[in-house]
């Protein structure tokens, strides 16, 4: 696998990818989402007004990649802190989902657009959009391996190719470099 993204003249990025990096990349933002779940979108009776006001869940996800991707906003504190940080979710929870799964989507129909082994171009607010999707991705992906800060360059890394969690990490560490480089190409 070896797409990384270079910057295109007038803002956005490009970066060729092959059936195969298309192939994981579209499965993996599909699974974001499945995870993250169907938006509650509003019906054409639905007041648009109150949808903006409606609250989201209070309760912090039980699912370790979901809290990761959702964290507290005041974190694991006393009464008080958890207090707060459930009213933060429940004003933020559904419009963070929907940026989100907004990500993904762009991904997915990005990737959905590109003839087989073609060069995918982005358009600046594309690259945001990239930038999220990946960041998403990748801290999903730490999450269910377990990665953290005394990881890097650990075991993980040097995993046999017996072992079944190599994949995933081979993705983590090619979402990593697909991150980095779409980054540096968005730098002036």
């Amino acid at each position: 696998m070896s797409g990384h993204f270079e910057a295109l003249p007038g803002g956005g990025a490009a970066v060729r990818l092959d059936e195969v990096e298309i192939s994981i990349l579209r499965s993996l933002a599909v699974q974001m989402l499945e995870l993250i779940g169907p938006g509650d979108e509003p019906g054409p009776e639905d007041d648009p007004l109150a949808a903006l006001f409606q609250d989201g869940p209070s309760e912090k996800p039980s699912d370790p990649a979901l809290a990761r991707l959702f964290p507290d906003a005041y974190g694991d504190g006393d009464e008080e802190l958890r207090a707060a940080s459930a009213e933060f979710r429940r004003f933020t929870e559904n419009d963070l989902r929907t940026r989100k799964r907004e990500d993904a989507l762009a991904v997915v129909r990005g990737l959905d657009a590109l003839p087989a082994g073609g060069r995918l171009e982005l358009s600046a607010e594309d690259c945001h959009r990239w930038l999220g999707a990946l960041n998403d991705l990748r801290l999903t992906i730490g999450t269910r391996l377990e990665v953290t800060d005394e990881d890097e360059n650990g075991d993980l890394y040097r995993l046999p190719d017996s072992d079944p969690r190599k994949p995933m990490v081979m993705a983590y560490l090619w979402l990593g470099a697909l991150q980095e480089t779409l980054v540096e190409s968005l730098m002036p």
